[in-house]
């Protein structure tokens, strides 16, 4: 396989995430040439969009270019839930398709949907790849309400039963394609190349300091900021666009910062004594594998995180602390005072690093 054609769910100049390491493996492991296709929308256009619009929190990244990838935007109208709606955008897509096809029939060429979509199904039934996947990297139907869950629903069947290849990026996702017989596990990574070396890692502030660096979401769990804010002598900084504010006034040892670049967010990490991954408990976190999880161990943090995800899995690591929601303010300062504690020697964040790279994890799935 030296070719990819890769339908992400994040655009390429974005915030790099699961599909940006994918591409960028898939380059470093055959020194092929990568078709990225942008997304576009797959459900029906809501209030939450125009509020993302006027939202000024998200500075723009500079475009960022290279040599073995070409981005392809795709025209469509926002109507793809409403039945018949492909006969519509698929006329939009006439010259795109034949340039993914002029581009697969160069050489072997692997096709990767990131999310189920009617173009990713057209693909599947009309494209010539060599080998075809589905990178399932979120329960992408819980985004979803109505006639638009529904549809999604149907699509991510038709993908899933369709591809060679099916990655699900948390367990409770393999567990939901269990009839598939080629799911398989293939959770988050962090990547190690951007972190400081093991040596030059500085070492805990030792300032009672929990930090988050993220999207402070809908799924973000503010009753868990408060129960933790209520510890003695701790300092709470949460870095990040912010998309869901707190309903009332947060108590004063709780800082907030806007969003910042890679580079400075680890940065900021460093400066923290425990990393935080406070999410609520639902349907849409129950499919999640936080990345920050694997960001925060690869520095040497301790992680205190709620009951969530992969993150009960987790939870057998050493360095990883569990909150759940019926604790009690004795329990709460008990489990930040041992976190606190915790302390990660240079072999274990090195080993770390080494099971948890993404060319570690990737190279683990065998598509190439």
């Amino acid at each position: 396989m030296n070719r990819l054609v890769y339908l992400s769910p994040v655009p390429w100049n974005s915030f790099a995430q699961r599909p940006h390491k994918f591409v960028e493996w898939f380059h470093a492991a055959t020194h092929g040439e990568v078709l990225w296709i942008d997304p576009y929308p797959t459900r029906l256009p809501n209030l939450s969009d125009l509020r993302k619009l006027s939202n000024k929190s998200h500075t723009p990244l500079p475009p960022r270019t290279e040599n073995w990838l070409k981005v392809l935007p795709v025209r469509a109208l926002p109507i793809e839930p409403i039945p018949g709606s492909r006969l519509v955008n698929a006329f939009l897509w006439r010259d795109l398709l034949r340039e993914i096809d002029e581009f697969s029939r160069i050489g072997e060429t692997l096709l990767v949907a990131g999310k189920p979509s009617e173009l990713a199904m057209q693909l599947l039934r009309h494209g010539t790849f060599s080998s075809t996947a589905y990178d399932a990297m979120d329960d992408f139907p819980a985004f979803y309400s109505g006639i638009s869950k529904w549809a999604m629903q149907n699509r991510e069947s038709v993908v899933a039963h369709n591809v060679q290849h099916l990655l699900a990026s948390s367990t409770a996702l393999v567990e939901r394609f269990s009839g598939v017989g080629s799911a398989k596990l293939c959770m988050n990574a962090c990547a190690v190349e951007k972190l400081p070396s093991v040596d030059d890692l500085p070492g805990r502030p030792h300032q009672n300091i929990l930090g988050y660096v993220g999207t402070i979401g809908p799924w973000f769990d503010w009753a868990m900021i408060n129960k933790l804010a209520n510890c003695d002598r701790v300092k709470i900084k949460l870095i990040g666009p912010m998309f869901s504010p707190p309903q009332g006034a947060l108590p004063s040892n709780v800082e907030i910062y806007p969003q910042c670049t890679h580079a400075e967010a680890i940065t900021a990490m460093l400066g923290f004594d425990i990393g935080l991954i406070p999410f609520k408990q639902t349907k849409l976190t129950d499919s999640v594998d936080p990345i920050k999880y694997y960001e925060y161990r690869a520095l040497g943090l301790p992680v205190l995180s709620s009951h969530f995800g992969e993150m009960r899995n987790h939870a057998r690591q050493a360095g990883v602390f569990i909150l759940k929601e019926d604790d009690d303010a004795v329990t709460v300062r008990d489990l930040v005072d041992t976190a606190l504690r915790h302390i990660s020697n240079s072999k274990e964040i090195t080993d770390f690093r080494k099971e948890n790279s993404w060319a570690s994890r990737f190279n683990s799935t065998h598509l190439v």
